[in-house]
């Protein structure tokens, strides 16, 4: 790609300090729980935004130097007061009449615009050479954006206005942020529930989107047997073999390669332990996993410490720190948006109101892309691109990713890098084609 980054000029930024060693004894986990904060969560995203040369702090005047992108923050304000969200703009220096619409990278449950931080740079070079943009947000409720009360007023057996509701309350904030930033037609990038809200969206807004990226969607499959664990989430590790690597790349889904992973899954489930099961209990139930680290108080960091220090094993160990503590003041923080998942999500964590049953009705391309360790069920992923090419969209393809779990996108950041800049460039069936002979 022709457009390249420049070096950072940090000197003229003010230095942050260093992200405190993950605790491991009850008076680090106190202070790590006193310390935490709005001041202490702002810090803790800079540090992973300060990774990108291009990222400008608030404090920095506007730069001059020849870089082909600027990132910015910004609390993107909603009509309702005190509504924000919490957004990251990656907006190009040399904008192009022709260019393609700008991304929107959608993060999953719990999580926040920082856990993209290793695709950022990929995706500010497409934006750089394309003339476009990219955004990253924050969904309401959730990660930065604000923590405002979450309600449902439709009755407990009134499944479908529980759900409606529930989507709602992300959907609508989504679109009236899209409206405030001026965007005409967006391409979105959403990971796990993020990707879920983001079908809804192009279901009630289809206009407004010209494709969408889904990295390991929940709420795909209709079957409530089906092989998607969510406590997985807690007790899985991340896999530190996703070096640079072309032998790495993605691979088209196939019916073989989905079985492969089904079998995986399957086998971690019959060998599920008790204290596995009681957390798939509890999610299932709708138990909000941050509501139970929060209740901890001064252990909670602790919690959160054991479930960084699995999860982001493949990371560098300052990019896990740094990581760890994006996360916790992320958890600490007043619940919201997570009390979402017992409206959205059925036991065993399938989903009230599947999208199977629903994305049939787009008419846009859509592209599926599960980890080669994913715990969420890739079955559903294929019965979609079925619904959808018998609705006579046979522009939806689906990518299985090597050496990379649920988050996708971290694990193994430099195939699905790759995956995402020829989706976005409209070059993803010659792409796909070429992944498909090494399937």
């Amino acid at each position: 790609m022709s457009a390249s980054i420049p070096a950072s000029t940090s000197s003229t930024i003010l230095p942050l300090p260093p992200a405190k060693d993950i605790p491991v004894t009850f008076t680090a986990s106190l202070k790590s729980w006193w310390a935490a904060g709005d001041k202490q969560g702002t810090a803790s995203e800079e540090r992973l935004l300060r990774r990108l040369p291009f990222f400008q702090p608030e404090q920095m005047a506007s730069s001059t130097n020849d870089s082909p992108v600027i990132a910015h923050r910004e609390r993107v304000q909603l009509a309702a007061p005190k509504h924000f969200l919490n957004t990251l703009s990656i907006k190009s220096t040399n904008s192009s009449p022709t260019a393609p619409p700008p991304a929107v990278v959608l993060h999953g449950y719990g999580a926040g615009l920082g856990f993209f931080f290793r695709n950022f740079p990929a995706l500010a070079q497409w934006a750089g050479h394309r003339g476009t943009d990219v955004f990253a947000v924050d969904w309401l409720g959730m990660g930065r954006s604000a923590r405002v009360p979450f309600t449902i007023k439709a009755k407990r057996d009134d499944i479908s206005g529980r759900v409606n509701e529930a989507e709602s309350f992300f959907v609508d904030s989504l679109e009236e942020w899209r409206a405030k930033m001026g965007l005409e037609k967006m391409t979105l990038i959403a990971h796990s529930l993020g990707a879920y809200f983001s079908v809804v969206y192009a279901l009630r807004y289809p206009t407004r989107v010209h494709k969408l990226i889904l990295l390991s969607p929940a709420g795909v499959p209709h079957d409530p047997n089906n092989l998607t664990m969510p406590s997985r989430e807690l007790t899985d590790g991340g896999d530190s073999r996703s070096t640079i690597s072309a032998s790495h790349s993605a691979v088209a889904a196939s019916t073989g390669g989905v079985k492969q992973i089904r079998e995986e899954q399957k086998s971690i489930k019959d060998k599920e332990s008790r204290s596995r099961r009681l957390l798939t209990y509890l999610w299932e139930e709708g138990w909000s996993p941050f509501q139970v680290v929060r209740s901890t108080l001064f252990w909670g960091p602790m919690l959160v410490g054991k479930y960084s220090s699995r999860r982001f094993s493949g990371l560098t160990e300052e990019e896990t720190r740094d990581m760890h503590d994006y996360i916790l003041n992320i958890t600490l923080s007043k619940g919201s948006g997570e009390y979402c998942i017992s409206h959205i999500l059925a036991p065993y964590a399938h989903a009230r109101m599947p999208l199977v049953d629903r994305i049939a009705a787009l008419k846009l391309p859509i592209t599926f892309i599960y980890g080669e360790h994913d715990w969420m069920d890739p079955q559903g992923g294929l019965q979609s691109l079925e619904n959808l090419r018998k609705a006579g969209n046979h522009r939806s393809r689906m990518y299985n990713i090597p050496y990379a779990g649920h988050h996708v996108y971290l694990d193994n950041p430099t195939a699905v890098n790759e995956l995402l800049v020829a989706e976005l460039n409209d070059a993803g069936e010659q792409l796909y084609l070429f992944a498909a002979s090494r399937s």
